[in-house]
C-alpha cells in the first residue's frame, strides 16, 4: 500500500476562511471560504475545489494517455461546470466536462479512446464520483493553422 496523501487545513480567519497545505507542496496554499454572510467570499468553496480537482485530474489522464499514443499536444484546456442539488445536503447531481484539445494529429477516435480510458481506470478523483454523480463529457479538437 502507498503513503498515504496528507493535507492541513486551519481556520485563519473569524468567520470560516481556511488554509490548506498538502504534504508534498507546503509552500503553495489553497484558500478556502464560504459566501457571505457565513464567510468573506475571499476563498475557494469545496464544491469549486472538487470541481478543479476533477478537471485537473482528468485532464492529466487525458493529456498523458493521448501522448502515450504519441499525438503531439501543443495546447489543452477544460471547462468544467457542476449542477448542484437545491435542497440539503448540496451536491453535485451533474457534471459537464468539455475538453479543448489543440492537436496536430490526435483524432476524434484517439481523443474518445483517452476519455474513456480516464473514466474506467486511470484518473482517481473519476473512480471517486462515478456512481455518485452524472457526468457528461464532450470535446473539440483545434488543429494548427
Amino acid at each position: 500500500m502507498s503513503e498515504p496523501l496528507e493535507v492541513i487545513v486551519e481556520l485563519i480567519n473569524e468567520k470560516v476562511q481556511f488554509r490548506g497545505v498538502s504534504k508534498t507542496n507546503p509552500d503553495q496554499p489553497i484558500i478556502m471560504d464560504y459566501i457571505p454572510p457565513i464567510g468573506d467570499g475571499q476563498g475557494y468553496a469545496g464544491l469549486e475545489l472538487l470541481l478543479m480537482s476533477f478537471a485537473g485530474c482528468s485532464s492529466t489522464a487525458i493529456v498523458c494517455l493521448l501522448r502515450r499514443m504519441k499525438k503531439t499536444i501543443s495546447g489543452f484546456s477544460v471547462k468544467a461546470q457542476g449542477i448542484k442539488r437545491d435542497q440539503p445536503p448540496i451536491k453535485f447531481e451533474k457534471i459537464l466536462l468539455e475538453f479543448s484539445i489543440h492537436s496536430k494529429d490526435a483524432t476524434e477516435k484517439d481523443v474518445q479512446k483517452a476519455i474513456d480510458l480516464s473514466e474506467e481506470s486511470v484518473c482517481p478523483v473519476w473512480a471517486m464520483l462515478k456512481n455518485n454523480v452524472e457526468v457528461s463529457t464532450a470535446f473539440h479538437i483545434i488543429a494548427p493553422e
